[in-house]
């Protein structure tokens, strides 16, 4: 790194680079690497967290992981994935309720209550149950077969929380656009208000009975809800208390700013993925832009403080679609580490 062009002497002292160069290393490598090498800018974004010599700042939330980061079921068991989580110290694990396999709808309720004693046997709690399923049976689809199929497996999974011993159901409300797998058209804003709201009220009578909360999660990408505001009317509509938020870190950041909406959705919110995101990734949508915990761009102090303003001190999960190709468990005490350091335990 020693011949980094300068703004012009070629003899004796190196001179600053000018602005539009040092924005273009910047870019590269970031002005925290930059000001590192005494390449600061006069100006620059102040280093966010603590000194290391400062008394960490303690936060009564609790830490949870979500199975996506391991490589389940493809190369490890749950059992095997249940007690890497466990001996990494978390609290929690949030699972996932797929078509077929361990937690789906061919386990019966013996089974699913089997899989969380297992957890609690190792110390930890089901934190949540979250389902890649609603989206291609999506509860605003213009396929009213793909809708009746969604509403069918949210029932299912409504049960299957239960069973497993946890109060929270992650739910994706809907679709205006899904980027991944678009439907022929997009489905208009106000139809696919309509369609979600008709597919959820059928559900609270039961979620109600089970005492499981079902957890509408933020989602930019999709196109609905896009604002609190929007998110709050929608709950305050379905008019239950087994409606709340399930609060996404990571999935506004393309555009906005997690400790906004945390402040604003306040006492709804009752399940959270503390997701990681870059902005450096630009305005393109990509599952690459998610990132390990703390390498990306996201304020996390300004995010724990608006957490604690509104007084909420449940589950913080970090949700990852990427396990490592090797040593997958890695990640797992990464996050893990992270996760004690942000919380004030280290």
């Amino acid at each position: 790194m020693s011949d980094l062009p300068t703004s012009g002497a070629a003899s004796g002292p190196v001179s600053r680079l000018d602005r539009r160069e040092w924005i273009a290393w910047a870019s590269a490598l970031g002005p925290a690497f930059l000001a590192a090498q005494g390449l600061a800018q006069e100006t620059r974004p102040a280093v966010l967290g603590t000194l290391v010599d400062d008394p960490p700042r303690k936060f009564s939330m609790k830490k949870s992981i979500n199975l996506w980061a391991l490589p389940y079921p493809q190369s490890m068991t749950l059992n095997h994935c249940l007690k890497i989580v466990a001996d990494a110290g978390f609290d929690g694990v949030e699972v996932n309720f797929n078509l077929e396999g361990d937690i789906s709808p061919d386990a019966s309720p013996d089974d699913l209550k089997r899989i969380g004693d297992s957890a609690r046997d190792l110390g930890l709690e089901i934190s949540g149950l979250c389902s890649f399923l609603f989206w291609p049976y999506s509860l605003t689809s213009s396929d009213p077969e793909r809708r009746a199929k969604g509403r069918e497996l949210a029932g299912q999974m409504l049960a299957a929380a239960a069973a497993l011993g946890t109060r929270n159901l992650l739910v994706v409300p809907g679709a205006v656009y899904i980027p991944w797998a678009p439907e022929p058209e997009p489905v208009p804003n106000d139809v696919c208000r309509q369609r979600a709201l008709e597919s959820l009220k059928p559900l609270l009578p039961e979620a109600e009975r089970l005492g499981v909360s079902l957890n509408l999660e933020n989602i930019f990408a999709n196109g609905f809800l896009m604002t609190p505001q929007e998110m709050n009317d929608f709950v305050d509509e379905l008019g239950s208390d087994a409606v709340g938020v399930h609060f996404d870190t990571g999935n506004i950041m393309q555009f906005q700013f997690p400790e906004h909406w945390i402040t604003q959705c306040g006492k709804r919110i009752r399940n959270v993925h503390l997701k990681e995101y870059s902005k450096r990734a630009g305005t393109e949508f990509t599952l690459d832009a998610f990132r390990p915990l703390l390498d990306g761009t996201t304020d996390w102090p300004a995010v724990l403080n608006a957490f604690e303003s509104v007084g909420y001190d449940s589950w913080l999960t970090f949700e990852y679609f990427n396990p490592y190709p090797h040593w997958p468990e890695a990640l797992v005490y990464q996050t893990s580490d992270s996760l004690d350091r942000m919380l004030g335990r280290k």
